[in-house]
């Protein structure tokens, strides 16, 4: 049986929001904030990769700028902003490739805001202990204060650079040093093949919109 394109839509959706909820909630209930698998001071025969447990209070790279409410409240309305994008282009007929980078786009937001707007009321804070799920003293913050589980962590290359080099010689160099989680996988990974292959596709939408207007 043929899938519709409104079909995929909501399975890619559902796929990543369910991985990525699982992901972090294991993280949460397993893993102490700043905790890694395996231990990085332990002698770990992969040394690229860990599982490192952080907690990412604002923006992405943990940048905070703005207030955490205002911060939850655009990252709702700009899913709705998507979602009914999203239900345009499936009416429209575009097609199922395009179809599925906004599907991840929109469930990676959407898998962040889960974060953003719960997890400060079902989880108590991890720092030196082990969160609680739903614990009977209540959560480490409000509803709209909750911290992103960021937990990917890939430092391919630690080096350091040349004693000779102006302003960073002799510092510590990590190629890639940001810690992530699968939501933001998804919209990267849906933003990256969007750029890649579709970026006619977004050329002629954004003219089309501009003609109806």
């Amino acid at each position: 049986m043929k899938l519709s394109k409104g079909s995929w839509a909501i399975i890619v959706i559902l796929l990543v929001l369910i991985a990525d909820q699982s992901l972090k909630i294991w993280v949460k209930t397993h893993l102490v904030l700043g905790e890694s698998i395996p231990d990085m001071q332990g002698g770990n025969p992969v040394n690229w990769f860990y599982l490192y447990f952080t907690e990412n209070p604002g923006m992405a790279f943990g940048i905070e700028v703005i207030s955490k409410t205002f911060l939850s409240i655009f990252r709702i309305i700009a899913s709705c902003v998507i979602i009914y994008y999203l239900y345009l282009i499936i009416k429209r007929g575009f097609s199922t490739g395009y179809i599925i980078c906004i599907s991840l786009i929109f469930a990676g937001a959407v898998g962040n805001i889960i974060d953003c707007v719960f997890y400060g009321v079902i989880f108590d804070n991890s720092y030196g202990q082990i969160a609680t799920l739903f614990p009977p003293d209540g959560g480490y913050s409000t509803w709209l204060h909750g911290k992103v589980v960021d937990m990917f962590y890939f430092p391919v290359i630690k080096t350091t650079w040349p004693a000779w080099l102006p302003f960073w010689g002799g510092e510590k160099f990590i190629f890639f040093s940001p810690i992530f989680n699968l939501a933001d996988s998804a919209i990267t990974v849906g933003v990256a093949i969007l750029i890649l292959f579709y970026r006619k596709t977004l050329s002629r939408d954004f003219e089309t919109k501009k003609e109806d207007a």
